[in-house]
């Protein structure tokens, strides 16, 4: 069954929110609670969580609980992915101390960069390797998923050396360019200036149609 990638992002959401919800001690959820809260229609709430199977009562709503785990179940993995960062500039640097990039799913094992000042040490005791050194490192610590955080004018040089027959099924790219990867290798940009031009042209309707 192929899921958009929204109803993903949005069951991501939810699953975040059911983790509050059920720390606070609330029992019971209902979909329109559920909206509200997230910002997302009571209809498309059911309709996402549908399609794994009724686990709601109609008219009582959802046990916080046993839906949390649902979507647990849902959105687990086969283990922990072993993360590679590439680029530890002021964003890298910046994705490096979120801790939301350190949990049970996923870690960042290694760095890469070119700078002579940064190759050889550690930052938040994670090991710094030169950029040349990818394809062997990557390797030697099983490393499935890059992010990629390199000025746009590097990024396919970056990628072509990073893949050089390794294991890395998956590409976080927040380098603002498009890169050419393998059929087998799955890329997710994120461009957080294009998100900010999204959230300016929304900004200017609403100011329109004041």
């Amino acid at each position: 069954m192929k899921i958009a990638e929204a109803t993903v992002a949005r069951l991501v959401m939810y699953h975040r929110l059911l983790c509050r919800l059920n720390d606070e001690g609330q029992r019971v959820v209902s979909s329109n609670e559920i909206g509200e809260i997230l910002g997302v229609k009571a209809s498309q709430v059911r309709k996402d969580l549908s399609y794994f199977g009724e686990i709601g009562k109609r008219g009582v709503g959802y046990h916080v609980g046993r839906l949390y785990d649902h979507l647990e179940e849902i959105l687990s993995t086969p283990g922990k992915w072993k993360m590679a960062l590439v680029g530890v500039g002021h964003l890298g640097s910046a994705l490096l101390g979120y801790k939301a990039f350190d949990t049970a799913k996923y870690g960042i094992e290694v760095l890469f960069d070119k700078d002579p000042q940064k190759i050889g040490s550690e930052m938040y005791g994670i090991p710094c390797y030169n950029i040349e050194e990818a394809r062997i490192v990557t390797k030697e610590h099983g490393i499935q998923i890059i992010i990629l955080a390199v000025p746009p004018g590097v990024a396919q040089e970056c990628i072509d050396t990073v893949l050089q027959d390794t294991g890395v099924k998956g590409i976080l790219n927040f380098s603002p360019t498009s890169i050419i990867v393998p059929d087998n290798v799955l890329v997710y940009n994120v461009d957080i200036s294009v998100e900010l031009e999204k959230l300016l042209f929304y900004l200017k309707q609403t100011m329109i149609n004041i």
